[in-house]
């Protein structure tokens, strides 16, 4: 493992990949500190590009991406108590109040160095954790892989609270994924007659019309002002904070991996999470919501922390951890790559050039935050009315060049119709992408169990691993039930006794 990992940072360190690195890093901060451009979209805009690259590179590039962008999500959190990412909206809660107190700088240190521990922790887990997972599932065949991808989307069905449009989005996601030519029949399915849907409908429309698409729509007219903003002194290494924060750093870190890993949970709810644990220990919790270091350094290091160990499961398994995962899942794909235990094998020098590449990231960010900061409190005033239509017609150039069809330039602005308006009922639009990502594992996997035990489904509930992973699926989607059903009878309850 050590002699793989040594081996990866020697590419990492090749003039050119860490060129790939550097810029990815630069685009990751401003993505992740505009609101309104997530880690997810900034994937998806700059998925097509990497289909011309080497798929070390390609990958290099997101997942450095996905990582910095994770990290500048407290930049606007902290300043404007307006997360550029859902990651940051934890630290928005004691960030921002800091920052009226006059100290935006104490804060954004705190944000910054609570980020790079977590992420290195992670990173570290994301290194040892998936040789090992890949190893025990080198014993998994097709009941196994159906299991596993019905884990991910009951997971994903099951957050927010929003069950029955979890479960919408998922069938919907599967639906999508069945459109085209049966790949085991050669029967066409859903097409109507149309050569453009013969080869299904493809992942880069669809995601970057739910995701980048809808969110320039809302951001457009939604017509937000910009607030002035005045420079501010960041420091990073306080030994006095750091010493009060460092409990809550290792906890919140390990805490972030584990949740992380957890297919579909992905980083939002790990600094939830970490935030309620943090408060939940804390001997002052009336401290926190006015300003309170830890209220920042329990969000910030567990998200980072749980967006390596969202890789884990992707790289393992080849489940997503989380939504962005979906779609680097899907830039696998594109590439002709399969993540999973044999991929491990496989493309060890692939896959140990992106640990090290993440690894050197973390010490980017420490790096190079301080100058970006500086920079972005001048350029933060950019209106979304430039920035927008820049946006757009990135997304229409990149999905045209992946196949030279304008018929997936449409498909991409319908589901960004789509998408503008599924946002409008606060509907979980990543269901849909898990679905359609995991529904050609679902299917095909199912088939093959069918074939293996002649048409009898109980080869699922006979085999221990596949049946462990079901009854995990069917726990959590009871526990989606009962939860929201306490908790309103103990409201109501009350409300009775006042």
């Amino acid at each position: 493992m050590l002699d793989s990992f040594l081996s990866g940072l020697a590419v990492v360190f090749e003039p050119i990949n860490l060129l790939i690195l550097t810029s990815a890093v630069f685009i990751g901060f401003i993505g992740g500190a505009l609101p309104g451009i997530s880690g997810v979209i900034l994937v998806v805009i700059l998925l097509p590009v990497t289909y011309g690259m080497e798929p070390t590179q390609a990958f290099m590039l997101l997942t450095a991406i996905y990582g910095s962008t994770v990290f500048s999500g407290l930049i606007t959190a902290i300043l404007y108590r307006a997360p550029g990412t859902p990651e940051a909206v934890m630290t928005s809660f004691d960030g921002y109040p800091m920052t009226q107190q006059g100290e935006a700088g104490k804060a954004l240190g705190i944000g910054i160095l609570s980020s790079a521990i977590g992420g290195l922790v992670g990173t570290i887990a994301l290194i040892v954790c998936t040789p090992l997972l890949a190893s025990v599932a080198l014993k998994f065949s097709s009941p196994e892989y159906f299991a596993l991808a019905i884990l991910g989307l009951t997971v994903v069905s099951s957050l927010g609270g929003r069950l029955i449009l979890g479960l919408i989005g998922a069938a919907m996601g599967l639906f999508i994924a069945t459109v085209g030519i049966d790949p085991l029949t050669g029967v066409s399915r859903y097409t109507f007659n149309n050569l453009n849907l013969s080869e299904g409908i493809g992942l880069i429309p669809v995601i970057v019309g739910l995701f980048a698409v809808s969110e320039v729509m809302k951001r457009s007219l939604g017509g937000e002002a910009h607030q002035p903003l005045t420079r501010v002194k960041v420091k990073i290494f306080d030994m006095p904070i750091l010493r009060r924060i460092g409990v809550t750093l290792s906890r919140s870190s390990l805490l972030g991996v584990i949740i992380g890993i957890l297919p579909g949970i992905g980083a939002s709810t790990a600094a939830m999470v970490s935030y309620s644990e943090t408060v939940r220990w804390s001997k002052h919790p009336e401290q926190f919501g006015k300003g309170a270091p830890e209220g920042i350094a329990a969000p910030e290091s567990a998200n980072n922390a749980a967006a390596m160990g969202a890789l884990v499961p992707l790289f393992a398994l080849g489940i997503p951890g989380s939504g962005t995962t979906a779609i680097i899942l899907g830039a696998f794909i594109m590439h002709g790559l399969q993540p999973g235990p044999l991929f491990m094998v496989s493309s060890a020098d692939l896959i140990y050039a992106v640990f090290a590449g993440l690894f050197v990231v973390n010490f980017m960010i420490l790096a190079f935050s301080k100058p970006f900061i500086a920079l972005f409190t001048r350029l933060l005033n950019v209106p979304y009315s430039v920035l927008g239509p820049i946006i757009i017609m990135c997304c229409i150039v990149g999905t045209y060049s992946v196949s030279n069809s304008m018929f997936d330039v449409w498909l991409m602005l319908g589901f960004g119709v789509i998408g503008y308006l599924l946002e409008k009922i606060n509907f979980p639009t990543v269901s849909i992408i898990l679905g359609l990502v995991l529904g050609p594992i679902a299917e095909s996997e199912l088939r093959r169990t069918l074939a293996m035990s002649q048409g009898d489904l109980s080869i699922l509930m006979d085999r221990p691993i596949s049946a462990t992973l079901l009854v995990i699926s069917v726990i959590l989607l009871i526990a989606a039930i009962i939860v929201p059903l306490r908790k309103r009878a103990r409201a109501k309850a009350a409300v009775s006794q006042h």
